[in-house]
């Protein structure tokens, strides 16, 4: 009769198609009830009868002392989880496929090893077994579990081996290594699942970290160049993107590499994080895990990818609320980039964190000859600045502190040099940014050392986009601020205000070093007749400034760069044309796009409203770097 038929039929009856019909309902009629009053999660069809199959396959009463609904109920994914595999486990083991003597185990691995579950993630398992011998009964307890499972509907990602299989794969197999590292004991015997993980950790305890690091870094290298290495994308991948879960996962992997017998890697973690960084990184992923969670449930699917269909839906969930011309999904949007450029700044605090300790393993003379010979001794603009392994780096916390004007030279010596920041410079700008005050906002040394970055360095783009990740860009320039991580809740735009800003302000260095000639060979050959590159280049930099604001972008747009080029110090007939050039940047694509250009009147009220051939080359540049 099977396992749910309990309570209508007797062992060994022999009933018609028909009856087994009635009784089939008549068994299901408690079920039902049960999941219709106790179950507040929306389920649909498939599922709800996938869980009351499931419920009949091991009866009620039994399914009744576990707390899979109260879990499920408390949106607790993986315990509600943890407490299905453990009554399904028990149920196999003792009902369907009983050997009490036999050992086996079942272990959570992976992120859900670690505790963490989205509604249509993996269920990551491993069935362990002593030996290498395969008897039946585990192969059908095996089986039996796998069935039930996607009988649920769940996806399962699982492995059937022995302690002596898995410890050699974790030697050799950074995949396996790392599923390990977060791996839990669920169900079975506890003793051969915990004798696993015994040995594994002291193995990992003995094993140099080195080589599971770099691997790990490898493995995000390959994933970015996959998902795009721009973490300003405005429909971000929230797992694999740049400054998504992954990133933080392999920090989390790192730190337990290094505390395999530390609760979750928190001792590690806590070794190469300052305790400011560690709230960053529990609100981080914190965050990104409910986005994630809700993605999954308007979605219903594994979906990763936030797109805008799902936006304002999970930002509604979230609680966010519109603000002036800002949209409750632009304010959401703009939550997630900042945390996205929190986690690349955990990301280096954590790289600096390996150097360092990787220095200290050196020892006396070679030490110090070993860290002169990465300090490159050449004449850089202050005291106290180093290259150090073709890296720009400071001595001490202390050298921004003597001059602020510094933090603004350091960038200047990062482009004239081509060379990145060392993460302990890149951390030593951000504990700085109190540094940034009215004071400095109006040094003259500081604005001309931002205004040789801007309009006349190699490699702009990569030095203003340093200057935005550390936070120094928007501290500042206020107005530069506003715009950070800002999206706008449309198809038209691939990327944030701020980043689609900077990538302009790099087109225009490659148009005027003639990288685009085959692309755009008028502004080529206009570019080098511009008189004023710095107005071309203050007006770039400051031309979405306004968005979202009161007046309308470009009339808000107009005073915000009239008050940031005051604030510089600029000529003020230069602050005039940046304040048109701001005030108009959409003139000539509103005329190229609206209006009939071979109507000699569109060009004549195009020429007057343009006025000057200066403005029309500076306009045309400008333009053409907006729409790339």
């Amino acid at each position: 009769m099977g396992y749910g038929h309990s309570r209508s039929a007797r062992p060994g009856a022999v009933v018609s198609e028909a009856e087994a019909e009635l009784l089939l309902q008549y068994d299901l009629m408690p079920i039902v009830a049960l999941l219709n009053e106790r179950v507040r999660l929306p389920l649909n069809q498939h599922q709800f009868d996938a869980l009351a199959s499931f419920i009949f396959s091991i009866g009620l009463e039994r399914f009744q002392t576990s707390d899979v609904l109260e879990k499920l109920d408390a949106d607790a994914l993986p315990e509600a989880a943890d407490a299905l595999l453990i009554t399904l486990w028990r149920f196999t083991t003792e009902q369907i496929h009983p050997a009490p003597d036999e050992r086996l185990t079942l272990l959570a691995v992976g992120g859900y090893g670690r505790g963490v579950l989205a509604p249509f993630s993996d269920l990551d398992l491993l069935f362990l077994r002593p030996g290498q011998a395969i008897s039946p009964r585990a192969k059908a307890v095996v089986e039996f579990v796998h069935y039930v499972l996607w009988d649920l509907g769940l996806k399962v990602g699982s492995a059937f081996r022995s302690i002596g299989e898995t410890l050699a794969l974790a030697r050799d197999d950074m995949t396996v290594r790392t599923t390990l590292l977060e791996a839990r004991v669920l169900a079975g015997d506890v003793g051969l699942g915990e004798g696993l993980l015994k040995r594994f950790r002291s193995a990992v305890n003995r094993a140099d970290p080195r080589p599971f690091i770099a691997a790990k870094m490898a493995e995000r290298d390959v994933r970015l160049q996959k998902t795009g290495a721009v973490r300003y994308r405005v429909e971000p991948n929230i797992k694999d993107g740049k400054g998504g879960l992954r990133d933080l996962n392999t920090l989390f992997w790192i730190a337990r590499s290094l505390a395999p017998d530390s609760d979750r890697g928190q001792a590690a973690l806590e070794g190469l994080l300052t305790a400011r960084e560690m709230r960053s990184f529990r609100e981080a992923i914190g965050f990104l895990w409910r986005v994630r969670i809700l993605l999954h449930l308007v979605a219903g699917r594994a979906e990763e990818k936030l797109t805008f269909d799902f936006q304002p839906e999970i930002a509604r969930r979230m609680g966010w609320r519109g603000r002036g011309d800002e949209l409750a999904v632009e304010r959401f949007m703009r939550r997630y980039f900042q945390v996205a450029r929190e986690v690349g700044a955990l990301t280096r605090a954590v790289s600096a964190q390996l150097e360092a300790r990787q220095q200290k393993k050196a020892e006396g003379l070679a030490r110090g000859l070993s860290r002169l010979m990465r300090r490159r001794r050449i004449k850089l603009a202050f005291d106290g600045l180093v290259v150090e392994e073709g890296r720009l780096t400071v001595t001490g916390p202390n050298v921004f502190a003597r001059d602020p004007v510094r933090l603004l030279l350091l960038f200047v010596e990062a482009d004239r040099l081509d060379l990145d920041l060392h993460p302990d410079a890149f951390a030593a700008v951000i504990r700085s940014l109190t540094l940034v005050t009215p004071a400095l906002r109006r040094d003259p040394r500081a604005a001309e050392a931002f205004l040789t970055v801007l309009a006349h360095g190699q490699r702009p783009y990569r030095v203003l986009s340093i200057m935005n990740e550390t936070g120094f860009l928007g501290r500042f320039l206020p107005e530069w601020g506003r715009i950070v991580g800002q999206t706008q809740f449309n198809m038209y735009h691939a990327y944030t205000v701020d980043e689609h800003t900077l990538q302009a302000v790099g087109i225009i260095n490659d148009i005027a070093r003639g990288k685009l000639e085959g692309d755009h060979p008028a502004s080529t050959g206009v570019i080098h007749r511009i008189a004023d590159i710095e107005a071309l280049m203050l007006a770039m930099l400051l031309h979405d400034v306004g968005k979202g604001g009161d007046r309308g972008q470009l009339e808000d747009g107009a005073i915000a760069a009239r008050r940031a080029c005051e604030r510089l110090g600029v000529d003020p007939r230069r602050i005039e044309l940046v304040v048109w050039l701001v005030r108009h940047h959409l003139l000539m694509s509103d005329y190229a796009q609206k209006r009939d250009v071979s109507d000699p009147s569109t060009v004549r009220a195009f020429a007057e409203a343009v006025g000057d051939p200066e403005r029309l080359r500076i306009l045309m540049v400008l333009t053409v770097a907006d729409i790339r």
